[in-house]
């Protein structure tokens, strides 16, 4: 059995506010919903998000903030994302770095101060190449 990609419920004040920001600051696309139903679902490729607000989960107990992983496919995607929602004024909470866990990445907020950690596990590229793989082995890293 395969799993489909998982769709997080992004709590947010007011659904409305939080699905433009994410449409025309983050690039998400609009597919239904709204503040007054409680719940708004966008997406980007094949990323989808659930936006709710306070009466649409407050018998789940879902409170803001959350922190949500976008795993992109190489560390050149991860800067050009950076790149586009910089230039649209997103709000960036850190570069893109390289951490000692083998990710590139870096993070953003919301409106509602939710955290979106982008990043790309480049531990698999040390895989492919042979010799990098044993020198990890050497050092410790792998």
């Amino acid at each position: 059995m395969t799993f489909p990609a998982p769709v997080p419920d992004i709590p947010a004040a007011n659904v409305d506010k939080a699905a433009a920001y994410y449409v025309n600051t983050l690039g998400f696309t609009f597919d239904w919903g709204d503040d007054q139903g409680g719940i708004a679902g966008i997406s980007r490729g094949n990323c989808r998000l659930f936006i709710t607000n306070r009466s649409f989960r407050e018998s789940y107990g879902n409170i803001s903030p959350i922190l949500f992983w976008l795993n992109l496919n190489s560390k050149a995607e991860v800067d050009e994302l950076f790149a586009q929602w910089k230039a649209a004024n997103a709000k960036i909470v850190s570069d893109p770095e390289d951490k000692p866990w083998k990710l590139r990445e870096f993070m953003a907020a919301d409106l509602d101060g939710n955290l979106i950690r982008v990043f790309y596990d480049f531990r698999g590229d040390m895989w492919r190449n042979d010799t990098s793989r044993k020198v990890a082995q050497r050092l410790g890293t792998y």
